[in-house]
């Protein structure tokens, strides 16, 4: 008998329900979220054949967390349904659109019972490419929330204390630059900076890490502090400057997060054997590389094909298609994180790679708005990419970059 296994989700407690291959339901049982509640699911899967050679397959609406971890042993095969998709398929067995946890899980067992064949399992990446994932996805959660705390700081000195925004707005990385943050906190308020003396200045820098031109640098910072600027009433900057302070202390916080993370994803990408694959292609530095593994992951089985790869990455074209009206464009429903880290990837290697800067040409000549002719790049490198994963070889740049323009009209 072929057992058929639903588990519905939730924080605190998980329904379980196990259906046979004639969709007649055997078991149904709510579980806790916790160990004692783990082992009470895998018992329940043991009593109704559950076997290292014969597991019975799981479908759950997310691939993450504990639970996904305990049953996630051996070769069982674990299926991630679309809550989208789960909605769907609730309607074909109630069109009274009632809902229940049971219900779900039922519905969910029944989905593997009837389309299994259209629905992928879990990849069986190895636990160095998982942990990759999760250091790859919370450094750039880090930059974001970087980024997002520049926006706040910005929006805030240009309130009452644009003098800042001219010192360093200018310099690489802007109100993110230690010295930035360094000087900022010395001196939040526009009247503290202008009674800044040199010697305050360059003791500011030194806390930073600045070890050259510290003395030109503090010069002009004294000089921009001083000219003349509009204000606030001395009350109103007063309280802007503790406001100041409080996001200069979060932004410290997240620069330090963000580089930690940095830190950690290099140690463990380098110990990656698609480490230096990845690191082949032009474009791609360790973080950036790091990115990609961690949402393609290192299952070789994981795309039926290149075109798979590129459909999930959200750079390949979808086509909608009714009656006499056809339409090809692009792909809303995608991996986001692998597209933005393909956008990045694209746009580093113009400087890169004389072919992959060719390729972006010739699709712009072709009538390509920039965003086009970078998904038209990124499209054609991971796809490169895929083969190199496949065959264990490094990019051979002279090859992959040798198709005519004519080739590449009719690639679009």
């Amino acid at each position: 008998m072929t057992v058929f296994c639903g588990i519905d989700w939730a924080e605190s407690h998980h329904d379980v329900a196990l259906v046979d291959n004639t969709g007649q339901l055997l078991a149904k049982r709510r579980i806790t979220d916790d160990a004692a509640g783990y082992r009470l699911l895998l018992d329940l899967l043991a009593e109704y054949g559950d076997t290292v050679e014969e597991p019975i397959p799981v479908a759950i609406e997310t691939g993450r967390g504990l639970l996904v971890a305990a049953l996630n042993t051996g070769t069982r095969p674990i299926y991630a349904i679309n809550p989208l998709a789960a909605a769907r398929y609730r309607d074909r067995h109630s069109v009274s659109r009632k809902k229940s946890d049971p219900g779900d899980a039922l519905v969910l067992a029944n989905i593997l019972r009837t389309d299994r064949h259209a629905h992928r399992q879990l990849p069986a990446d190895t636990d160095l490419a998982r942990a990759i994932t999760v250091l790859a996805r919370a450094q750039q959660d880090a930059v974001w929330a970087r980024q997002q705390l520049v926006n706040q700081v910005r929006s805030l000195l240009r309130e009452f204390f644009p003098a800042a925004l001219d010192a360093f707005l200018g310099k690489q990385h802007g109100l993110a630059r230690p010295e930035a943050r360094a000087v900022l906190t010395s001196a939040p308020t526009p009247a503290r900076a202008a009674r800044l003396t040199p010697a305050q200045l360059r003791a500011a820098l030194k806390r930073a890490g600045r070890t050259r031109g510290i003395d030109a640098e503090a010069d002009r910072l004294r000089t921009i502090f001083r000219a003349d600027y509009a204000h606030q009433p001395q009350a109103v900057e007063d309280a802007m400057g503790y406001q100041l302070l409080a996001l200069i202390r979060q932004l410290d916080a997240a620069c330090l997060a963000a580089e930690e993370l940095a830190t950690a994803v290099e140690e463990h990408f380098r110990r990656h054997p698609d480490a230096e694959i990845l690191l082949s292609f032009p474009g791609l530095g360790v973080q950036l590389a790091a990115r990609v593994l961690a949402e393609i992951g290192d299952d070789r089985s994981r795309f039926a094909d290149a075109r798979a790869l590129k459909a999930y990455a959200g750079s390949a074209p979808i086509t909608r298609a009714s009656g006499k009206k056809r339409y090809v464009g692009r792909r809303f429903i995608k991996n986001d994180r692998l597209i933005t880290a393909g956008f990045l990837w694209a746009f580093s290697s113009l400087r890169a790679s004389s072919g992959a800067d060719a390729h972006y040409r010739r699709r712009r000549e072709h009538g390509d708005w920039h965003a086009q002719a970078q998904r038209h790049l990124f499209n054609r490198m991971i796809g490169q990419l895929y083969h190199c994963l496949q065959t264990g070889q490094l990019l051979d740049e002279q090859h992959a970059f040798t198709s005519s323009t004519a080739e590449l009209v009719v690639a679009a």
